[in-house]
């Protein structure tokens, strides 16, 4: 172009000044601070509450003393009694007492004897009876008498020394009432001491129940009319004895 068509340096408009510019109240509005917010009240922060630390500070605790522990067993009081004191009464005698009793009572109705025994004793009497324990044979046979025992030929202290077991023999006719009144005749063969005792007294029972038949409620009562049925067991195939096995060895 050339420098006649160009138009005057005058008449070029720089386009910031065309812009209009600013009004005051504008510029003044801009520069003008943001108006605090006073409106809204503003909350003031709670108080902070106590802290367990405060109060401790504020108030003192007093201590309690310590205590000593109960002994256990401390309110006992001892029940030592002298040699030839009585002994104090204490809670539940009363029990053991009732239960001592009833026991001793029983003790005394077993060996209290029959009163409703009524044997025979005219002097041609003979009750026989077999009596067995284990492998053990009694023949017994019970005669008018004064109170012997013959057993095998041998009276009773002979043939059963121990204590014991003539107690036990003794038994049936002590508790019919006639240990006084009858003899004992028996035979005895087959097992070992104690089996024949109990087969002795087994057969007297028996013989007994021949002599009178209402005695068969308190004799069983009793037991004098069970009848032991154990006997060894036999030997096991493969065992040592019924039961008995042969040490086992791993190797």
């Amino acid at each position: 172009m050339s420098d006649a068509q160009q138009p005057p340096e005058d008449e070029q408009r720089d386009p910031a000044a065309e812009a209009p510019a600013e009004t005051p109240a504008v510029e003044a509005a801009s520069e003008a601070p943001e108006p605090a917010a006073a409106e809204t009240p503003v909350e003031q922060p709670a108080a902070a509450a106590p802290t367990a630390d405060d109060s401790d500070d504020e108030e003192i605790i007093e201590e309690t003393p310590r205590v000593k522990p109960e002994i256990p067993g401390a309110d006992l009081v001892p029940d030592i009694v002298l040699e030839g004191a009585e002994t104090p009464a204490r809670e539940g005698d009363e029990d053991e007492d009732a239960t001592t009793a009833s026991s001793e009572s029983d003790d005394d109705v077993d060996t209290k004897p029959i009163a409703d025994a009524t044997i025979n004793l005219a002097a041609g009497a003979r009750y026989s009876a077999t009596g067995k324990r284990k492998t053990g044979v009694a023949r017994v046979i019970l005669r008018p008498g004064t109170g012997q025992y013959t057993i095998n030929g041998k009276t009773l202290d002979e043939f059963f020394p121990r204590p014991t077991l003539q107690r036990n023999i003794r038994q049936p006719l002590e508790a019919v009432g006639y240990e006084e009144r009858m003899d004992v005749f028996a035979k005895l063969h087959g097992g070992g001491v104690s089996a024949q005792a109990g087969a002795l007294r087994h057969g007297i029972s028996r013989a007994l129940l021949e002599a009178d038949p209402n005695l068969r409620g308190e004799l069983k009562r009793r037991g004098f009319l069970t009848r032991d049925p154990r006997v060894k067991e036999r030997k096991k195939a493969g065992l040592k004895k019924a039961r008995k096995k042969p040490q086992f060895s791993k190797r």
